[in-house]
């Protein structure tokens, strides 16, 4: 399998080699040559295998510079009961007829982000390990990344994590357990800004091609195809869940700032699985919905990025969407880098509206995309656990709320639950009157004492901080 760049790089690479890069050398973002297909027979074969299996047998797919042992080996090691508490490892649950949570929060940091994550530090540890080599992860994030990041690299051999995260802008919750930690090789850095900005700081030190090679940095936000590719295996996990044969379509409703987690819905869509529509659910920070409503992609500036109570869904630049875009233009790498490159560049938007591309991007791709509020969160928060004793967090309420928009009879809805509701404690208690249920490990943890430098959105001054903090 060879790994292509969105702005049309003449590189063609394997999956070891973007593993440890992130970006593309033209600032793209890596995608496989073409989507491996899956038919009735192999999903019949899948249905029922465990979780470990199935990732197995997707990462197969994409993956063929490690050993299939070896590959089988990561999988079960990463996708166990001890790690995320249940054999069915992401469980689905019945709201009400047709309406489904599927449960992602289950692993070590409360959040779907484990999901990929887990299996992203031991991809690493596997791959440096048999080069020799050392890697230094830099990511940005606007809540559950940089935990995720952090919980599933700590220890690890020859792997350091340099995690910026927006100053002020994360809960208390979120924040604790990132700047809590205290292991040598996990450093954690407050931007002044917001997570548009630390995002911004990471693609330019990977831009920054020298810089890049010297201190060999890598990715674990999205932009890393290895995040996105273990994603898609709980899409198939879901639908299996859901269904009883493999000709029944569903539609996923997904809780969606950077575009990460839903692009990996539209790989699994572009693969074969049978998949109707993918709900991209917005909080007030809307950029996606009005570009899957009127075609016009606009990012927001620092101050138009609404602070909100679904805080990781506050972001302006949708990363991953720049791999939606370059798939609905024909995979057109020099139209895609004259969008995400040169008009965002100067412009700050770009518009698709009379692309024919776009007007069938809803039928083709099966997008629609609908928004919900702080009162909507408290309203959804509120009818879930009265209805159906169940408590949501906020950015999963986002996604009830709007899949409810989209529900069809006789086509199961799986919204994707993307957190516990304790990382956002004080709108559950604003919404319920009481605080939710905090598992047993982390209590006391915003007490704990913190280690955390406080940076200028400056990225410069993070490659000095890296620098320095580099053997």
């Amino acid at each position: 399998m060879q790994y292509i760049s969105t702005r049309g790089h003449a590189d063609r690479k394997r999956f070891c080699e973007i593993l440890l890069e992130g970006l593309a050398p033209d600032g793209g973002l890596y995608l496989p040559e073409q989507y491996p297909q899956v038919d009735a027979a192999t999903l019949r074969k899948w249905r029922g295998l465990s979780y470990a299996e199935l990732a197995f047998e997707v990462l197969s797919l994409y993956v063929d510079d490690i050993p299939a042992a070896d590959l089988k080996g990561i999988c079960n090691k990463t996708y166990t009961e001890a790690v995320f508490g249940t054999k069915t490892i992401v469980p689905l649950k019945k709201l009400e007829d047709g309406l489904y949570l599927e449960a992602l929060s289950n692993g070590p940091t409360l959040a779907f982000k484990d999901m990929a994550m887990q299996l992203l530090g031991n991809l690493f540890e596997y791959e440096l390990a048999r080069r020799g080599e050392e890697l230094n992860i830099l990511g940005a994030t606007s809540g559950d990344t940089g935990s995720a990041a952090e919980y599933a690299m700590r220890g690890k051999k020859g792997v350091r994590v340099f995690m910026t995260s927006p100053n002020g802008r994360m809960s208390p919750f979120q924040q604790a357990q990132m700047f809590s930690l205290q292991d040598e090789n996990i450093h954690n850095i407050a931007v002044e800004g917001v997570f548009d900005d630390c995002q911004d700081i990471v693609k330019a030190v990977s831009n920054d091609l020298a810089f890049k090679r010297q201190y060999k940095i890598g990715t674990v936000n999205s932009i890393n195809w290895a995040r996105l590719m273990a994603q898609v295996v709980y899409y198939f996990a879901g639908y299996f869940q859901a269904t009883k044969s493999d000709t029944e379509k569903v539609d996923f409703t997904v809780p969606s700032g950077n575009f990460g987690n839903v692009c990996a819905g539209h790989v699994a869509r572009m693969m074969g699985l049978p998949i109707g529509k993918l709900v991209v659910a917005t909080n007030e920070n809307d950029v996606l919905d009005e570009f899957f409503r009127t075609g016009v992609y606009r990012v927001r500036g620092s101050a138009d990025t609404h602070e909100t109570s679904s805080p990781s869904m506050d972001i302006s630049k949708a990363s991953n969407f720049e791999r939606f875009v370059f798939d609905m233009l024909g995979r057109d790498g020099a139209k895609t880098k004259a969008l995400f490159h040169d008009q965002l560049g100067s412009q700050g938007r770009f518009d698709l509206s009379a692309e024919a591309a776009f007007k069938s991007a809803a039928q083709r791709y099966g997008f629609v995309s609908g928004k919900s509020t702080h009162a909507d969160r408290l309203a959804t928060i509120r009818d879930t656990h009265k209805r159906f004793g169940t408590t949501i967090d906020t950015h999963t309420a986002d996604g009830v709320k709007v899949a409810r928009e989209h529900l069809q009879a006789g086509v199961p809805m799986i919204v994707l639950e993307t957190a516990l509701p304790i990382k956002f404690a004080a709108t559950i208690e604003e919404a319920l009157g009481h605080v939710p249920e905090r598992p047993a490990k982390f209590e006391g943890i915003e007490a704990l004492p913190k280690r955390v430098k406080l940076l200028p959105a400056d990225a410069a001054v993070i490659k000095r901080y890296i620098a320095d903090h580099v053997d």
